[in-house]
């Protein structure tokens, strides 16, 4: 279940997408599981239900949920996510950013590469 930190600099909205993307990648979510509806999960969540909306408005765009007019939202298969290049390359934006705060922190290369070599352990990925 997708836990909203009230104290984290990251916008909510950012954090559910995020929290949805890693309860799929857990297997918490699976291809064609419902989601609960926008006024749901905002119950559950306790947030307000424009920011649900938001957060699975991204997750439509970047494909990762279907939603299916008078049925409900649903998680779509990672296979059928087409690789979304403009996206990849903000990613690669991201990490270098990440590195060049890393070098700031004089965190070695190695360090970075244990971090992900872990981030990917802890979703259940294989590391090489």
């Amino acid at each position: 279940m997708v836990h909203i930190d009230k104290n984290s600099s990251r916008a909510y909205y950012e954090q559910l997408v995020l929290g949805i993307k890693e309860d799929i990648l857990h297997g918490i979510l699976q291809p064609g599981d419902k989601i609960p509806s926008v006024r749901e999960m905002a119950k559950q969540l306790l947030m307000n239900p424009n920011t649900i909306s938001k957060a699975y408005k991204v997750l439509e765009t970047e494909k990762v949920l279907v939603t299916v007019k008078g049925k409900g939202t649903f998680v779509r298969a990672i296979e059928e996510t087409p690789r979304d290049e403009i996206r990849v390359q903000e990613l690669k934006n991201d990490l270098n950013e990440l590195v060049i705060e890393a070098r700031h922190l004089q965190i070695s290369q190695e360090e970075l590469v244990q971090w992900i070599k872990e981030a990917e352990k802890n979703l259940g990925g294989h590391s090489s």
